[in-house]
């Protein structure tokens, strides 16, 4: 801070001028960095993203529910694969099906296949999206038919059908990044609680832990991810989840402060849960990327809503606006980046 200096009627002009150039040169020689640094805090948020169609992802949904229940080794487990792979082709991506044999903690085995379609597969900056399409085989939180497979419209549907439109958006878009958008089988043929077999480790997420210890390109990386679960139903809130809170905060924190940027506050909350078992735990711990969870939880009682894991689970309790909401978010972080 320059000190200041007493002018007065006997000081010399010369003095006078020479104090007036001293403060004009200090005025014009602020540190440019500082200046830019304070207009970037103070600009406002300019979305860049296209409208995100929802009547498009409501009928993504309602096209799954039409197969039956995703289960795997069913005839609609193979008719939606088909279809999902059908549709990522018919907007340019360059595709990739996994098929393995599975051992589940039943003791069964299933071919799995994970579906990984790519958007400028080249490249090197990569975001990756995530959700599984597959349904639960069993209703273990109903109280009637609790061995019969669920429709799965918001657990797995709902996500499904945000990517698949994003996809289709991208198919008209020229972003300066890539972006994968996987589809993972076996995340929800995992072991219920009440399960009187022995304790299997890590039975749920089999496709995301299959693909996280054999990427669909070897060496695959990414700079972050965003995983969809159950982001379509009425009501639906979603707070910070605790695993991706954990591991990838500074992803947490963009997501939700551009979803808070676009009005999407009162679904994008700060609330904090506590850490859940989903296939971005897997992405995190195997194939070390940095991913989050978009996820209906309760932050209170840590449930997933009553529809969870039961046949309420149908297509009457999607709703677009939380469809729109969950899209035009992530819609949003791809084109702001």
């Amino acid at each position: 801070m320059m000190k200041k200096m007493k002018v007065g009627i006997d000081t010399p002009l010369i003095i006078v001028i020479a104090i007036l150039c001293l403060s004009l040169f200090a005025c014009n020689n602020q540190d440019p960095k500082a200046t830019t640094e304070s207009a970037q805090k103070t600009s406002p948020f300019v979305p860049k993203a296209p409208s995100f169609n929802n009547d498009s992802a409501y009928f993504w949904v309602q096209k799954q529910v039409e197969f039956g229940p995703r289960v795997p080794g069913s005839k609609a487990h193979d008719n939606c694969a088909a279809f999902i792979e059908k549709t990522l082709k018919a907007y340019g991506l360059t595709v990739v099906v996994q098929s393995a044999p599975i051992s589940t903690y039943d003791g069964k085995i299933y071919t799995l296949k994970n579906i990984i379609a790519s958007y400028k597969p080249d490249f090197q900056k990569r975001v990756l999206l995530l959700t599984h399409w597959d349904s639960r085989p069993i209703a273990d939180n109903d109280t009637q038919d609790e061995n019969k497979p669920i429709d799965g419209a918001d657990d797995g549907g709902s996500g499904v059908a945000i990517l698949l439109e994003i996809a289709r958006q991208l198919s008209k878009a020229d972003l300066s990044l890539g972006i994968d958008l996987f589809f993972s089988d076996l995340e929800d043929y995992g072991q219920p609680d009440d399960s009187d077999k022995p304790k299997i480790q890590d039975s749920w997420c089999l496709g995301t832990q299959y693909w996280a210890k054999n990427p669909h390109v070897p060496g695959y990386t990414a700079n972050y991810g965003i995983l969809l679960d159950m982001v379509g139903a009425k009501g639906a809130i979603f707070p910070r989840e605790g695993t991706g809170t954990h591991f990838a905060p500074d992803v947490v924190n963009k997501v939700w402060s551009i979803a808070k940027s676009i009005g999407n506050s009162s679904y994008f909350t700060d609330d904090i849960t506590g850490s859940t078992t989903d296939d971005h735990l897997y992405v995190n711990t195997l194939a070390k990327i940095p991913c989050i969870d978009i996820v209906h939880m309760s932050p209170v009682t840590g449930s997933y809503g009553e529809h969870h894991h039961t046949h309420k689970d149908k297509l009457d309790i999607i709703d677009k606006n939380t469809l729109k909401v969950v899209g035009q978010t992530v819609l949003e972080v791809l084109y702001q980046e």
